[in-house]
């Protein structure tokens, strides 16, 4: 099992920046690719990046050219950089590992908030 901790959320004002971290703990060497999600009030999770083992990444084309996601294998840290950031990415974000286009294979963490006022 692996459990995910996310962090670094917070209020921004349209146009900033932000640092999200995912720490993974437990049996993460069974971990391939992690993904960040997001979760809109009233909407259903998205995906907005993945990044392999390899370190190959693919975005959401809602993200694409804003958002940077990373990790550092040493630590069991996935990162995602958000620029440009706008009202509409405003959400409760999560990692986790995906399973095919629409599934997880680990427990959901409680996610970071972030909201970006206009």
């Amino acid at each position: 099992q692996v459990q995910f901790v996310e962090s670094g959320g917070g209020l921004v004002p349209a146009g900033g920046s932000l640092r999200l971290s995912c720490a993974a703990s437990g049996s993460t060497r069974s971990i391939n690719a992690i993904g960040w999600y997001r979760q809109a009030p009233g909407k259903q999770r998205e995906l907005v990046a993945t990044i392999t083992s390899g370190g190959s990444t693919n975005y959401a084309d809602s993200v694409k050219g804003r958002f940077t996601i990373s990790r550092d294998n040493a630590k069991n840290t996935v990162y995602l950089q958000m620029n440009s950031l706008k009202p509409e990415d405003t959400a409760v974000y999560y990692c986790n590992a995906p399973l095919g286009n629409t599934l997880v294979l680990y427990q959901w963490g409680q996610g970071t908030q972030v909201t970006v006022s206009s």
